[in-house]
């Protein structure tokens, strides 16, 4: 590492309540006799939408020798200023004001950014180092900086100066700025930390906490033999009243959670709240290899200015998502039973949609960047989710290997870490697929058609009886059944509608369903059925009243007209899954349990 570098930009957020990073960045280096061009990213890495990051940039100014000079737009992220001798400046401002995980936040009580939505890269010098400067705001003298970039010279509170080998490494670390909590643990003799930004509740019980990501990181280190070392990892999260998302990045994750997520101090239970937060983490933690460094050549290769099409985003995403709650029951985070609620969950998920029969992996992977990013009202009959689909379809792969062969998703996966990952190389489409049949030595053609390029359901239940597990397919008990085990009964009839959270407005619409047969629309709102008054609280137990197939009167306003319709509700759909250990009486059965799941 040096600190000698070409490029250095300067960040100031005075004032912070305003919403604005201020941005400096000084090139020494002579490029020549030609125009300098400098480019903004369109998307960021791990999130496949272009956000077109540079509209958030005004009061964009260049400079030569400390002389104004005219900048010629190029289009909406890039520009160029004219050629000339000696160093040159631009400067700007950024409004800061997305309190999510990809971009910029700035107000009086924190600051977060992603290099990506503050940097302009002059692109001849891409590949070269650069420093990046934080400067401390003089009205917030007890805000504090955590980032896993490499510091050159900082303060105690980590304002100061940092190096990055390059401009793809400069935008892959995120920095927390502010009043964070800071609590540390180690995993292979490497600093991890979780930083806790926004207010936390005190009776949180955060070394508990602690103490199952320790687990969960030394499980996942443990299957890449421990491999890569890091000077540090971060988990940078911030608590909120209400929210939840994840971004991976080379040496840190940013997330967000809620308050209540955490669990209490002597309470020994564990909420579905903290199991989602731990399986956030195991995610993202999983992504420092599968994505940041087992990466899509088409991924790796881009320049971040326009979209990186791959039908692979199963692999990157749905591989990720089996393995985030597998990580769970191998650290010991949950037992074997709640494992497979989780894996219930997540098929009841895509049981649910209707889009499971219209649009394919591959498709859904490949159509990412103008659909799972924004969703609209039809998206759950038309667009399947990547992640749950992808993650069942892992499962299938894993058990296939598991019956068929002498290895597993988890040699794969090692397989890609060591071609791929050590050396940095980008893994070529259908990387994973050419790789799992090369080392099992089965074909496995038939099984990648039909589960990457049909809309069929996966054979996951048939494939778990072959492990000892008995699948069921039932109706839902009730509106907070997400699936797995429970003890209730199916009451209440099917509609076909979704509404949103405390309300009767209506925000999807499922095909085929008596709603759709209905005429109703999303944005209707529901205000009596049967002549009864309906509240979010009242709905579902109105519909237990009335049998199925009898016809009902519902009153709506559709723009604010009052309307009235007859709708026939249905028997609830068998889409509800539960997941349990049955009883073994073939050892070879019983030991493919065992090797899979421990029991």
């Amino acid at each position: 590492m040096t600190s000698k570098t070409s490029v250095i930009y300067t960040v100031g957020m005075e004032p912070a309540g305003a919403r604005r990073f201020k941005v400096r960045c000084d090139v020494s280096r002579q490029l020549g006799d030609g125009a300098w061009l400098f480019r903004m990213p369109a998307w960021i890495r791990g999130s496949y939408l272009i956000r077109d990051l540079a509209k958030h940039v005004f009061d964009l100014r260049a400079y030569r020798k400390g002389l104004p000079v005219q900048i010629e737009r190029i289009d909406k992220s890039s520009f160029r200023i004219p050629a000339g001798s000696g160093s040159a400046r631009i400067e700007y401002q950024v409004h800061a004001s997305d309190p999510s995980v990809r971009k910029a936040f700035l107000n009086d009580q924190r600051g977060f950014f992603n290099g990506s939505s503050l940097f302009y890269c002059p692109e001849a010098l891409r590949q070269f180092p650069m420093e990046l400067c934080v400067e401390a705001p003089k009205a917030h003298e007890n805000w504090k900086i955590a980032t896993s970039m490499k510091p050159i010279a900082i303060d105690a509170q980590g304002f100061g100066r940092y190096w990055a080998e390059n401009y793809d490494e400069l935008i892959d670390h995120p920095f927390e700025i502010g009043t964070f909590s800071r609590h540390r643990f180690e995993v292979d003799a490497i600093p991890h930390e979780l930083v806790l930004a926004g207010r936390n509740d005190a009776d949180a019980d955060v070394d508990r906490v602690v103490s199952d990501l320790e687990r969960i990181c030394t499980a996942q280190r443990e299957m890449f033999g421990r491999e890569p070392m890091l000077d540090n990892y971060l988990f940078l999260t911030n608590v909120v009243n209400m929210g939840y998302g994840g971004l991976e990045h080379r040496a840190s994750c940013a997330l967000i959670c809620c308050r209540n997520d955490f669990p209490r101090v002597g309470d020994p239970a564990q909420s579905g709240e903290y199991r989602n937060f731990l399986g956030l983490c195991s995610h993202e933690y999983f992504h420092l290899w599968n994505v940041k460094r087992i990466t899509a050549e088409r991924f790796k290769s881009s320049d971040l200015s326009r979209e990186a099409y791959s039908e692979d985003l199963w692999h990157y995403e749905g591989v990720t998502s089996y393995y985030d709650d597998l990580f769970l029951l191998r650290s010991g985070c949950v037992d074997v039973p709640t494992y497979l609620d989780l894996l219930a969950q997540t098929a009841t998920r895509v049981q649910r949609s209707p889009a499971q029969h219209r649009q394919s992996l591959a498709e859904a992977s490949f159509e990412t960047w103008i659909k799972f990013y924004q969703p609209d009202d039809n998206s759950l009959n038309v667009n399947a989710n990547y992640y749950s689909k992808g993650a069942l379809m892992a499962l299938c792969l894993d058990l296939t290997l598991r019956r068929d062969s002498q290895v597993t998703l988890d040699a794969v996966m090692q397989t890609l870490w060591k071609r791929y990952g050590q050396s940095g190389e980008g893994v070529p489409e259908g990387g994973l697929a050419a790789v799992a049949q090369e080392i099992s030595g089965l074909d496995l053609t038939s099984f990648f058609s039909q589960a990457l390029y049909s809309t069929g359901e996966l054979p996951f239940s048939e494939l778990l009886a072959l492990f000892g597990i008995s699948a069921e397919r039932r109706a839902s008990t009730s509106p907070i059944d997400i699936g797995g085990r429970t003890l209730a009964t199916a009451r209440a009839c099917w509609t076909g509608l979704r509404m949103q959270t405390g309300s009767m407005v209506v925000t999807h619409v499922m095909d085929d369903s008596p709603a759709q047969d209905a005429g109703l629309c999303v944005d209707d709102e529901l205000v009596a059925l049967d002549a009864l008054k309906l509240t979010p609280q009242q709905w579902h137990k109105q519909l237990e009243l009335i049998p199925a197939g009898r016809p009902a009167q519902l009153h709506y306003f559709r723009d604010n007209e009052l309307r009235s319709v007859l709708i026939t509700p249905i028997e609830h759909p068998m889409d509800t899954w539960t997941l349990v250990l049955a009883e073994i009486k073939d050892k070879e059965i019983a030991a493919r349990r065992k090797a899979w799941l421990g029991v």
